[in-house]
């Protein structure tokens, strides 16, 4: 792939992600595909990925904005780096009790593609930024 489908192709799965639309998002996985949680936890498969991105959307009512998509030339890894808004809605393990709190922070994904699909999605930071976010500090 080249490095602007890559950035398209990162484009899609954040859009997706913004839609809520988990079976756009899983048509954009490769079936094997893995991703690494900021917690360490990892889910591997699209249908996987699919059920664990709905999970984090009943959690947080969230929109990814303000997103730069990047790629390195061979269009076999990207980055995006965006500002997550949203409500938290329900409580999520390792985190403050969810109240309606509202948060707006910086966050980046990591991703590795081969032919033209997703097959590695990182979320490379923790989430002790989310948990102050949450709670107020």
């Amino acid at each position: 792939m080249s490095r602007t489908d890559t950035e398209k192709l990162i484009g899609d799965f954040l859009a997706a992600l913004n839609a809520r639309d988990m079976t756009a998002l899983a048509a954009l996985l490769h079936p094997d595909a893995v991703h690494d949680a900021p917690d360490g936890e990892r889910t591997v498969g699209a249908e996987a990925l699919r059920e664990w991105f709905f999970r984090q959307a009943a959690q947080f009512d969230e929109t990814i904005a303000d997103i730069v998509a990047m790629s390195d030339g061979s269009g076999m890894h990207g980055a995006a780096e965006f500002t997550r808004r949203g409500l938290y809605r329900t409580a999520a393990p390792g985190l403050p009790p969810a109240t309606g709190q509202r948060y707006a922070l910086r966050d980046a994904l990591l991703f590795e593609v081969e032919d033209g699909r997703i097959t590695r999605v990182s979320a490379p930071g923790g989430r002790e930024a989310l948990a102050r976010a949450l709670a107020g500090k």
